[in-house]
C-alpha cells in the first residue's frame, strides 16, 4: 500500500532579498519536511505578476507567471504562507498573487487553486507586534478562499534582532513555535488524507 505524503508548498508575501519572513518560511518548511511533507519552496519574486486588472485579463489573459503560481497551488496539498504586515495589513505582491491565483480558467473547478487546502500561517516584522495586524487578514482572506487555516500562528517581533546568521531564530521559544507551525501542517494534511 502505497503511503501518503503530503505535498507543501512554502513562500513569503515578500519581494526583500533579505526578508525576514523568507527566513520564516524557510525555517517552518524544513520542519514541514522533518515531519514527512514534500516542500516545495518558493520566491515570489520570481513570480512578477502585473496588479490585477480585469480587462488586461480579458484581453491577454492570465499571465504566464500566474498561471505558474497558480499551477504550484494547485499541486500542493497545504501552504506555508509568512507574511509582512504592510500598515496593518497584507503585503499587495501577496494579495496580487492570490487573486490572479483566484481566477477561473476554462472550466475548471472555482478556486481550484485553494479551496480544500490546508494553511499555516506566521509573519516576522521589525515592530512590537510582529505581524500579528496582518495575519488577521490573510486568516479571512484565505479561509474565503476555501482553505482550512491553523488555529495556531506566530508572529515574530523585532525581526531585526530575531535571526541567526544560519537562518535560525535567536530565541529557542520562537524557533520551536515555527517548527511547530510545520509539523504541525504535515500531521493534519497526514490526517486529512489518511
Amino acid at each position: 500500500m502505497k503511503v501518503y505524503q503530503p505535498k507543501v508548498l512554502a513562500f513569503a508575501g515578500s519581494l526583500r532579498k533579505d526578508s525576514y519572513n523568507k527566513k520564516l518560511a524557510l525555517v517552518a518548511a524544513k520542519a514541514a519536511e522533518d515531519a514527512g511533507a514534500a516542500v516545495t519552496y518558493i520566491d515570489l519574486a520570481d513570480y512578477p505578476m502585473p496588479i490585477f486588472d480585469e480587462d488586461d485579463e480579458a484581453e491577454n489573459g492570465m499571465p504566464e507567471t500566474a498561471r505558474a503560481f497558480k499551477q504550484l497551488l494547485i499541486e500542493h496539498d497545504g501552504f506555508v504562507i509568512a507574511c509582512p504586515e504592510y500598515n496593518g495589513s497584507v503585503t499587495a505582491v501577496l494579495k496580487n498573487a492570490i487573486d490572479w491565483a483566484s481566477r477561473r480558467e476554462g472550466d475548471e473547478d472555482a478556486l481550484l487553486a485553494f479551496s480544500g487546502k490546508t494553511v499555516s500561517l506566521m509573519a516576522a516584522s521589525p515592530g512590537g507586534l510582529g505581524g500579528l495586524r496582518g495575519l488577521v487578514h490573510a486568516r479571512v482572506i484565505m479561509s474565503n478562499l476555501g482553505c482550512l487555516v491553523l488555529p495556531e500562528q506566530k508572529a515574530v517581533s523585532q525581526a531585526y534582532e530575531a535571526f541567526n546568521e544560519d537562518g535560525s531564530l535567536v530565541k529557542k521559544l520562537e524557533q520551536l513555535a515555527i517548527q511547530n507551525q510545520g509539523s504541525k501542517l504535515t500531521e493534519m494534511l497526514i490526517k486529512l488524507n489518511s
